[in-house]
């Protein structure tokens, strides 16, 4: 059974709000593999548990035609409301259920979102849909991440993870295999000709609201929130109020580094 984690309208606003699309080096790795495949021609990228559309965006820049897909009507409208290219649709299914024919999709992608699916069910699924000679992507960032400004990056990552650290304890089970570096997402994959890579670092240009807001957005923030809004609305206070003070400046808008390590399993049918 997939687990749904992202349904409420607040919350998909947030997700569209802060959570970014994958960074540059990710991007790299992931046209690279499929140039190397020769899967650079395809007709159809479908986007899996694609949230508001943030990877399924950096796809159509590439692609002729891609559709995301999400078990969420709320992030889905998130999705289409956003702009984006006339090449991208979208549509509401389970990860488990995809409406393709059989054999008929060229590359099938999912970033930040396998871990929630069940895991069997979609390999199973997407070794239907996936055509002979066809790929698989997924990827996720882990979190491995770290916070750079100034001389003050040791001091603003600590406070970074402290909060990080205390939002884990409402973690979903699930976000174990995120951090076993979806070593079993990859065993999974029906695909012989498979591999997957553990130490992509990317640089995304943030400022203090957006690491807050991106926090915010996580799914044991939500948990959290749910089981004491008031203490959860003043951590998100209160690790703001200390990065701002370790800067020393006064507007959350200033901009900062923040590194993320990606991790990406690909294969090819």
């Amino acid at each position: 059974m997939a687990t749904q984690m992202f349904e409420g309208r607040g919350h998909a606003a947030v997700y569209q709000k802060y959570r970014f699309a994958p960074g540059k080096e990710l991007q790299q790795t992931i046209l690279t593999y499929l140039q190397e495949k020769r899967a650079n021609l395809a007709e159809l990228v479908v986007d899996v548990g694609c949230g508001s559309g943030q990877g399924t965006r950096f796809l159509a820049e590439h692609f002729k035609k891609v559709v995301g897909t999400d078990i969420s009507e709320a992030q889905i409208q998130e999705a289409r409301e956003a702009p984006s290219l006339p090449n991208v649709s979208y549509l509401v299914c389970p990860a488990e259920e995809l409406p393709f024919e059989d054999a008929s999709v060229d590359i099938l992608t999912s970033f930040t979102a396998a871990h929630w699916f069940d895991i069997e069910k979609f390999m199973r699924e997407a070794n239907r849909v996936v055509k002979p000679g066809g790929c698989m992507v997924i990827s996720t960032y882990t979190v491995d991440m770290s916070l750079r400004y100034g001389n003050c990056s040791e001091k603003l990552t600590k406070i970074f993870r402290e909060s990080w650290d205390l939002l884990l304890k409402y973690s979903h089970n699930r976000i174990k295999l995120v951090l076993e570096d979806y070593k079993a997402i990859f065993e999974a994959l029906p695909f012989p000709d498979k591999k997957r890579i553990t130490d992509i670092f990317d640089k995304i240009p943030m400022t203090i609201a957006g690491v807050v807001g991106y926090l915010e957005s996580a799914s044991p923030y939500q948990a959290f929130m749910k089981n004491d809004p008031k203490a959860a609305k003043s951590l998100l206070q209160e690790t703001e109020k200390r990065m701002l003070e370790t800067m020393g400046v006064s507007s959350c808008e200033t901009p900062v580094e923040f590194w993320v390590r990606h991790v990406c399993v690909l294969g090819c049918k």
